[in-house]
């Protein structure tokens, strides 16, 4: 049965553990935060998925846009076909933790996780369950209007730094992720997304566990590697979204420089309610990054969240991810361009 009207946009997110709110949930992955204490300040204390104490920066731009929190991952949709089409209209979150621009990220640290090819493909059923519902011309106006948000890459940087530096090089692994991204963001601009929010990679080599690994060098402080890398990314992908928006009509973006957000916040912590830029506010050993945020491993647990950046090894705290989207909604051409999150809604395709 159609729909006469066209409802508002909805919010689709695609991406890694950075916006992951329980993909992983529903796959055979150990890329999972299912358990406590993560989501320890969500409503009833509640670990759903989220490597956060609470929200995500997924929930946080979808707050931004009126909603509560993101919309639900796309495999717990699936579980109910009842209702499978009607809450495709309200959005869908498909990102999975631990997964990266290349086919085979995540696959060897994490067993399974769902690649951005295959989160575009499960985009691809959305799609034609949507244009099933409203018809063709009302579901391709609802989805051109549409914000995809994107936040992707930092795992395609890990994995080649542990596994593969040795044997591809940085303009090897930045051409393949150039090509796979490109192919990518062609096929959902094909299935009729126009307003790309796509967030870069943030200095991950001052995450914890980047600087427990840089601590067994006998160094100390952030991984310088994995900051050039995560750099290079941004320099890279900003390249191939003026190139693609100059080919395929009526295309738009903004490209939130995460590696400027995040550097910006550590640099001046204090003004931010920031005391600690370094250890993990959930896990064990050095700077609380050699254990996991798992109860079961009985991790240290920081009393005043707020006032760390990470939450564990590798993933910030909800405060963090609030300062994130609201940077990415309201910021300047020096964290997010050429227009921000905000502009790019009310933006004309």
């Amino acid at each position: 049965m159609l729909v006469s009207a066209v409802p508002d946009p909805p919010i689709f997110i695609f991406g890694d553990s950075t916006v992951d709110v329980g993909t992983n949930d529903y796959i055979p992955s150990t890329a999972r935060a299912d358990f406590p204490y993560n989501g320890i300040d969500l409503p009833y204390a509640q670990a759903t998925g989220r490597f956060s104490n609470g929200y995500n920066s997924a929930d946080e731009i979808a707050k931004l846009l009126g909603n509560q929190q993101s919309p639900p991952p796309f495999l717990a949709l699936l579980r109910d076909p009842s209702i499978f089409q009607s809450r495709l209209l309200q959005g869908v979150n498909f990102a999975s933790a631990g997964s990266g621009i290349l086919d085979a990220t995540g696959n060897k640290t994490y067993g399974d996780v769902i690649s951005m090819a295959e989160q575009v493909q499960q985009f691809a059923a959305v799609q034609g369950n949507i244009t099933q519902l409203l018809g063709q011309n009302k579901s391709a106006e609802l989805i051109a209007k549409t914000l995809f948000v994107i936040s992707v890459g930092s795992n395609d940087i890990f994995e080649h730094y542990f596994y593969n530096e040795t044997t591809v090089s940085q303009p090897e692994l930045m051409a393949a992720i150039k090509s796979n991204y490109a192919d990518q963001l062609t096929a959902l601009y094909n299935l009729g997304a126009r307003k790309f929010g796509i967030v870069s990679a943030p200095r991950i080599g001052c995450c914890p566990f980047a600087q427990f690994v840089n601590s067994k060098e006998g160094r100390s402080g952030c991984l310088p590697e994995l900051n050039d890398y995560a750099q290079v990314f941004h320099s890279t992908i900003s390249a191939l979204l003026q190139n693609l928006s100059s080919q395929l009509h009526g295309m738009i973006y903004s490209l939130g420089d995460a590696y400027a957000m995040t550097t910006y916040v550590m640099e001046n912590p204090g003004a931010f309610g920031i005391n600690n830029i370094d250890a993990a506010c959930c896990g064990k050993g050095y700077l609380n990054a050699q254990i996991p945020c798992n109860i079961a491993d009985s991790p240290n647990l920081c009393p005043n969240r707020s006032e760390y950046f990470f939450w564990d090894m590798y993933h910030p705290t909800q405060h963090v991810a609030q300062l994130a989207a609201v940077t990415l909604f309201t910021g300047d051409l020096s964290f997010v361009a050429p227009m921000n999150f905000s502009q790019l809604v009310q933006a004309s395709a």
